[in-house]
């Protein structure tokens, strides 16, 4: 994985205004964020077959304490950094190549829904063992453009302005919006009900895509950023632990301390009802009180949930990056699978569909670790990019060549 070399900022096309093609030297591929990426898919993967809490106790288990919201956040936050780096990274592209990224972008999410919807039509509309997370990655992707000419002060800033203002408007509008159509939306649900299937990926979904520009964003600004200095390593992983602890900080403070439980308490719920919507969040963001707002509980998209959620992927990404300086090969198990994260969710998601896990959720978590970073082993070795990602990538480049003439 150290020596794989990939033009990390599309130096063949020509700059805005140049008869020549300027190239850039390869640059080694960042191999902690590809190892961090493979983590994430571990994270997913646990949440979607491991129980999320004990069934005599009804505590949360190790399993939702550590990936519950986080593993989505991270991510995100990495997909951020991948658009920031095939963007220019520190060189920001302008003119022509920054046209041809948008573009390809475009493209990239319209290939992604597509994948999305075919996954979607083979899951089971009932009670699925999975909310997949790729559609709403088309719609992450959409809203990205308008930001790939933004420097990281920028894009830090905008982050936080859609961590701040998005759940109070999700909140406010959830008396407004349709109701869902299905966890998984089909090609068939978005013909027939196109508003809220919209309303669904941007604002009342799993992942709402609008609270998820945080990530996205903040990824973005993380890509602009010299990400191979040890010292930017460090810093990004103590600004995220600072920022999870304060956070989760700041909520127990305002719901145990400042009166948000008990005001919470006053809108008809019990105490135990309340303290299940606290660990696990409730179905939805209610609108019975802003107090809502202070809870810190994963997918529930309140400013502090997102912060805590951030805060934990940035801390992932400073730390593997910082392994990877230091012991990069210990990691080429996670790296290979990070770098094909988009062919091995599809295929786990599909393997769930024939719903044989749930018996024995421990032995089949097992084996879709096994087979994943199997495959991803001998196929990254064997070929290199993996299969449905060069399936977006094809498209993705014609349509930048295109834009470049």
């Amino acid at each position: 994985m150290d020596s794989d070399k990939i033009p990390q900022d599309t130096a063949n096309i020509p700059a805005a205004g140049s008869a020549t093609v300027v190239k850039s030297p390869p640059r080694k591929r960042l191999i902690g964020i590809d190892a961090a990426r493979g983590f994430a898919l571990i994270g997913l993967m646990a949440i979607h077959m491991l129980p999320n809490y004990d069934e005599e106790t009804g505590e949360p288990t190790l399993v939702w304490q550590l990936f519950s919201g986080d593993s989505a956040a991270l991510f995100a936050l990495l997909a951020g950094v991948g658009l920031a780096l095939s963007s220019g990274g520190q060189q920001l592209h302008r003119g022509h190549r920054l046209r041809a990224d948008r573009a390809g972008l475009a493209v990239r999410a319209v290939m992604i829904a597509v994948i999305a919807l075919v996954i979607a039509s083979v899951m089971p509309q009932e009670g699925p063992p999975a909310y997949g997370i790729m559609l709403y990655y088309a719609a992450f992707f959409l809203l990205a453009i308008p930001f790939l000419h933004l420097g990281p002060k920028a894009l830090f800033i905008s982050a936080a302005a859609f961590g701040v203002i998005t759940p109070i408007l999700m909140q406010a509008m959830i008396p407004v919006l349709p109701d869902w159509t299905s966890y998984n939306p089909t090609l068939g649900h978005l013909l027939s009900e196109p508003a809220s299937v919209v309303s669904q990926l941007l604002l009342t979904g799993t992942y709402p895509a609008l609270p998820y520009m945080t990530f996205i964003l903040a990824g973005m600004g993380l890509g602009r950023l010299n990400l191979r200095s040890t010292q930017v390593q460090g810093i990004i992983a103590g600004i995220g632990a600072a920022l999870a602890i304060l956070a989760s900080v700041v909520s127990s403070v305002l719901l145990y301390m400042a009166g948000g439980y008990e005001a919470l308490l006053a809108t008809g719920l019990s105490e135990a009802a309340l303290d299940e919507a606290i660990v696990y969040g409730p179905d939805y963001l209610p609108n019975t009180s802003a107090w809502w707002l202070a809870i810190a509980t994963p997918h529930t998209n309140t400013p502090l949930a997102l912060a805590t959620s951030l805060g934990m992927s940035l801390l992932a990404v400073g730390l593997f990056q910082l392994i990877a300086h230091r012991a990069g090969r210990w990691l080429t198990p996670l790296a290979a699978a990070g770098t094909m994260t988009l062919t091995l969710y599809s295929a786990h998601l599909i393997a769930l569909a024939l719903e044989i896990h749930y018996s024995e959720p421990v032995l089949w978590f097992v084996v879709h670790l096994a087979a994943a970073f199997g495959f991803a082993w001998f196929w990254n070795r064997m070929v290199g990019q993996g299969p449905l990602e060069k399936l977006v990538a094809l498209p993705v480049k014609a349509t930048q060549r295109a834009v470049t003439g």
